[in-house]
């Protein structure tokens, strides 16, 4: 609960610096995501408190480092084409203009989309916490179909990888293929939540979760093994400045953080599956590139993508206060921390703050990290830094999940592995979680 002593000034300045630091860590290296830190702080809290680092001081870290993490994912789905799950529609735009040389303009773009969502998302929190503490209960009575809604609107925008001279059939087989994993991801899951009390950590602290070694396989490992089946060559990269109009960023900035603060009190829904719906509005037919409006459109696209994946970090948090409701992996170890029926305004103001604080040092080292992002990346040898991440996960779900847990870690991977192959979108795989969420509804 929310902790009724005087807070330090000190400590949460440092909380906040801890977070940040996890958030680039998380960002830059494929394979760890928010959700693999915040769990180990919930299960590392209690020998924390001996040191003094109570649970308010977790939680600052958690919000940081969420908030962090948003912002530089983008760095390795530009120049690595090694997306987040969160980042992976921004691969084909972003990915293509380091190709180009103009890498560092697409993650200055990013980071202008995630800034600006910080602000519009921090001025629409009072009218949209209004609505829906008052729509919640009626909306709640129909979340069921919302979600199925929602899924098929995820399959039946799937058009997959577009190939000149293609037969008209070939979308419905992306369509497929989308609905094959969708359907995969989400028996796994609803496998996993029905055995998970056959984990036994082998490091007994706090309360394991079935989460960690399904979305560390899903999304995670399956990113890295693919990662080592290709070699990835960064041509060099010229400084140039954002080149987009501002009607256009300003728009791709509204319509990320409008998709991304309704999506954030639904759950299941991930920032990728928020882009679905904000992708409607705004094209991304970047292979098709030969006008200036066509390129203007996959910029405009990959500020959207960046807004709808920090909006939904800042709401992840308001849902929390208003609902008691935890919609992401980091939530549900924030909620672990902090009794969500404890916390008021002053807990609010304290913790947007926290998140100006966070986005604002964010902002300053994604624009410094991406501009030297080339001459950093053809210094690591990027083939073990990947084996080492795997190694690393696997080490994390045996210890917290044990054998089971690790299992389970295994048989995510490869599903996790089929999007890329079958060239659909990865969120497609939060079957994993809809589909529990949605039968449990219905």
């Amino acid at each position: 609960m929310f902790p009724q002593a005087d807070l330090s000034v000190t400590m949460l300045l440092l909380s906040i610096l801890a977070g940040y630091i996890l958030g680039v860590i998380s960002g830059l290296i494929p394979g760890i995501h928010t959700n693999n830190f915040a769990m180990v702080l919930v299960y590392l809290s209690s020998v924390m408190a001996d040191y003094g680092i109570t649970t308010i001081y977790a939680a600052v870290i958690i919000s940081s480092n969420s908030i962090t993490h948003t912002f530089h994912d983008v760095i390795p789905s530009i120049f690595l084409g090694a997306p987040s799950e969160d980042m992976a529609l921004a691969v084909l735009p972003g990915h293509q203009l380091s190709l180009e040389g103009s890498g560092a303009e697409a993650i200055k773009l990013s980071a202008i989309g995630s800034a600006g969502s910080i602000i519009f998302s921090l001025i629409l929190v009072l009218p949209v916490a209004g609505v829906f503490s008052t729509m919640y209960p009626i909306i709640q009575n129909y979340m069921g179909w919302i979600l199925l809604v929602i899924i098929l609107l995820m399959v039946a925008t799937e058009k997959g990888e577009s190939v000149a001279g293609q037969g008209q059939l070939v979308p419905y087989k992306h369509k497929f293929y989308a609905f094959v994993i969708f359907l995969l991801s989400g028996l796994l899951g609803y496998f996993a939540f029905e055995t998970e009390y056959l984990i036994e950590p082998v490091v007994d602290i706090g309360s394991p979760s079935i989460l960690l070694p399904l979305l560390s396989g899903l999304f995670g490992a399956s990113q890295l093994v693919i990662s080592l089946m290709s070699r990835t060559d960064i041509p060099p990269q010229k400084y140039s400045i954002p080149k987009l109009e501002r009607s256009k960023i300003s728009r791709g900035i509204a319509m990320g953080s409008v998709a991304g603060s309704i999506v954030a009190w639904i759950p299941g829904i991930s920032s990728s599956i928020a882009t679905v719906i904000s992708r409607l509005f705004i094209t991304d037919n970047f292979n098709n590139k030969n006008t200036e409006d066509e390129l203007d459109s996959s910029k405009e696209f990959i500020v959207s993508v960046s807004g709808v994946n920090t909006s939904n970090a800042v709401f992840g948090l308001l849902s929390l206060v208003v609902i008691e409701k935890t919609r992401s992996g980091a939530m549900v170890a924030f909620n672990k921390l902090i009794d969500a029926s404890q916390l008021n305004g002053q807990f609010v103001i304290l913790f947007f703050c926290i998140i100006l604080a966070a986005a604002f040092l964010s902002y300053l080292s994604t624009i410094v990290i991406g501009n030297n992002a080339y001459r950093i990346l053809s210094k690591i040898d990027y083939y073990k830094l990947c084996i080492s991440v795997i190694l690393g996960l696997a080490l994390l779900v045996f210890l917290f999940t044990g054998l089971y847990g690790l299992l389970i870690f295994i048989i995510a991977t490869p599903i996790g592995m089929m999007a890329p192959f079958m060239t659909v979108k990865k969120s497609n795989a939060m079957g994993v979680i809809l589909l529990p969420i949605m039968l449990y509804f219905l």
